[in-house]
């Protein structure tokens, strides 16, 4: 698949692919994919989740193919020989998401994307990210790290890796995050505390966290407030990596430590982080070790 994906960092735009799932326009971020790939039927697993078509073997390894209808309520395409496989790579995982059609990429900055408000995304409990109109269509990105975490929870946020560090000192230094997701924000402040960081900060976005950062320091007591950022990539308003970039390229603030902590933390991805200055970068499911990252970086 071609693509020009952040041929600069820290621009605060993406490649969003728009596809059709039961006549409804639904986009993913060009980094998460690896392929495209027509329809092949997949061999079936006995006793596997319903949302699990079955599994095939494009390359040298199996990919499990979920049914994208099925996960949104919808019914099953009546002529799947057309449609289409969305091969996928975030979390350290390939998944084969299988959609009625692929309709083309966008180049849009993250500026341009709504985020669901709470009648929407109320609880956590939806399936979409963000919103944008794109020539008169609103388009509605899906969050596929919680669609395959809920048909295995083992893909995302590992809470057993914090029990494993065992009972640790209180911390009461002030640890920023930008996370829009309500449901992983939720996970990672409770994995913090539960490993001593009791003073955590959550913000829905780049935006919410750069602005949070200008208003301490305007206040004069930003040391106080902020001894650590850990920022998502895919965000609306403002992506993870555009907020380093302001982070690490301003006087005031680069001296505050910056750990992205993103399904999206491929080698690519990893390169662009460290040349935009941030100080780690993790992959969602490694919250153990986002842990021992943030006491090297703090309690140096």
């Amino acid at each position: 698949m071609e693509t020009n994906i952040l041929l600069e960092s820290g621009t605060n735009e993406l490649e969003l692919l728009e596809f059709i799932v039961n006549g409804y326009h639904y986009g993913i971020n060009v980094a998460k994919i690896s392929e495209l790939i027509p329809y092949k039927t997949p061999t079936p697993v006995p006793n596997s989740h319903e949302c699990i078509e079955g599994i095939f073997m494009p390359r040298d390894f199996i990919i499990s193919v979920i049914n994208l209808a099925k996960c949104l309520g919808y019914p099953t395409s009546k002529n799947p020989q057309s449609d289409m496989y969305i091969v996928t790579n975030f979390n350290k995982l390939h998944t084969a998401f299988h959609v009625d059609k692929v309709l083309g990429i966008h180049r849009i900055f993250w500026s341009d994307i709504s985020k669901p408000d709470s009648t929407i995304s109320a609880a956590g409990n939806a399936s979409a990210t963000g919103i944008v109109r794109i020539d008169d269509e609103l388009i509605i990105i899906l969050d596929f790290e919680k669609i395959v975490s809920e048909i295995n929870p083992e893909t995302g946020v590992k809470m057993s890796d914090i029990e494993k560090l065992g009972v640790r000192k209180r911390n009461d230094m002030p640890i920023l995050i930008a996370e829009d997701s309500p449901l992983l924000s939720k996970m990672i402040r409770s994995c913090l505390e539960k490993a001593g960081y009791s003073n955590v900060i959550p913000t829905d976005n780049g935006q919410e966290a750069w602005d949070m950062l200008n208003k301490y320091y305007e206040e004069g007591d930003l040391d106080k407030k902020v001894s650590c950022l850990i920022t998502d990539i895919e965000m609306p308003k403002m992506d993870g990596h555009r907020l380093t970039k302001l982070v690490k390229e301003s006087k005031e603030f680069k001296h505050i430590p910056v750990v992205i902590f993103s399904s999206l933390v491929s080698p690519e991805m990893k390169r662009k982080g460290e040349a935009l200055g941030a100080d780690a970068q993790l992959s969602k499911p490694e919250i153990g070790l986002l842990v021992g990252e943030i006491d090297k970086l703090i309690l140096k």
